[in-house]
């Protein structure tokens, strides 16, 4: 599972499901209503629990995404407006009965960009740690590495998007734009990894570099 949700993509590009919506995939559409932190699918389907909606993707109400904090039933979800730290309380939303409920997810394009970063720190996606090479499970922090993978999928988004449109579009520009910072993160990002299984990381991985820290 990727460690960048469709949430952080948003805190770092609030309009991407205006911009790139159909670049992603839509598994939820219909109407409802929401009053504070309850959103309520009563129209149209199918519902949240079917195709699986819960922490870390985002709604669109009237276009506005919000985060999705929990599901708590077949058809309702807790959510709020997207906060700059998602251990901050949930921020309500109006009240208002009639509205239109759609989601969207990035998901496909962040778990491309996870294993790409991943095959970066030297582990292989796809490894189970039964042989000699470390499993993902070995990353101590892995929220340490969001922001990244979150800028990777941006830039891969908005490469997509630009396909669509004559060379030096906007969505071009910010392709590219997403690609430099996706690079300069890159230099900055750190694993902290466990090699022996003790539950203490024991090296420091950077992307293609490694540095032990721990004899």
């Amino acid at each position: 599972m990727a460690f960048a949700t469709d949430r952080d993509l948003v805190v770092l590009e609030p309009g991407v499901f205006r911009d790139a919506a159909w670049t992603a995939q839509r598994v939820s559409v219909g109407g409802g209503g929401v009053s504070g932190i309850t959103l309520t699918l009563s129209t149209g389907g199918p519902d949240f629990e079917a195709v699986g909606v819960g922490p870390g993707m985002v709604a669109l109400i009237d276009g506005a995404p919000v985060e999705v904090i929990e599901r708590t039933g077949a058809s309702t979800l807790t959510v709020s407006r997207v906060r700059g730290i998602v251990e901050d309380a949930p921020i309500p939303l109006a009240v208002d009965a009639s509205v239109k409920i759609e989601v969207y997810t990035f998901a496909a394009v962040l778990a491309g960009v996870h294993r790409r970063v991943l095959r970066m720190l030297g582990i292989e996606p796809d490894g189970d740690g039964s042989d000699d090479a470390l499993a993902e499970s070995a990353i101590t922090n892995p929220s340490a590495l969001a922001r990244l993978e979150a800028l990777g999928a941006l830039h891969a988004i908005y490469s997509a998007a630009s396909a669509a449109g004559p060379v030096g579009t906007e969505m071009g520009e910010r392709a590219e734009a997403y690609r430099m910072r996706f690079s300069d993160e890159r230099q900055r990002a750190a694993a902290r990894v466990d090699l022996d299984g003790d539950g203490v990381p024991d090296a420091t991985r950077r992307l293609n570099v490694i540095q032990f820290v721990r004899g």
